[in-house]
This record gives structure tokens, sequence and C-alpha cells, in this order.
């Protein structure tokens, strides 16, 4: 019960920093050269999109388990 309002709370929470945050970004190396003792490597930097729906979705889900650990805690 209680625990169906705290799963919901972070969805909500997750859901509004997906829609704040478009992108994510981040840089991986990669080895370009690697000949023996000399190794040349490359910073890649690469960006993630996180889709609006995903986020809207987070949001309802959320709401609708707090609906769902209010109801319950009612009974």
């Amino acid at each position: 019960m209680r625990s169906l309002a705290i799963v919901g709370i972070v969805l909500i929470g997750l859901g509004i920093a997906g829609l704040v945050v478009q992108n994510i970004s981040f840089t991986q190396q990669k080895t370009v050269v690697d000949a023996g003792p000399l190794k040349v490597t490359a910073d890649e930097e690469k960006t993630v999109p996180i889709p609006t729906i995903a986020g809207i979705a987070a949001i309802v889900v959320g709401l609708g388990l707090v609906a769902v650990g209010q109801v319950r805690r009612g009974r």
C-alpha cells in the first residue's frame, strides 16, 4: 500500500526530470590506434535523447500508483 505511493512519487519525480532535461550527454573514450606500445584514444561525446512521451507516461503512471495507494490505505 504505502510502497505503491512511494514508487508513484519516484516515478512522478523522474517524469518531471525527464521533461526538464531533454538529453543526457556523456563522454566515452574510444581507442583509435592500438599498435604495440602506441595507443591513441579519442573522447567521443554521445547524447541520448529522452522522449517527451516517456516523461508524460512516467507522470501519469506515478499519479495512478499514488491514487491506488491512497485508495488501499483508506480501506
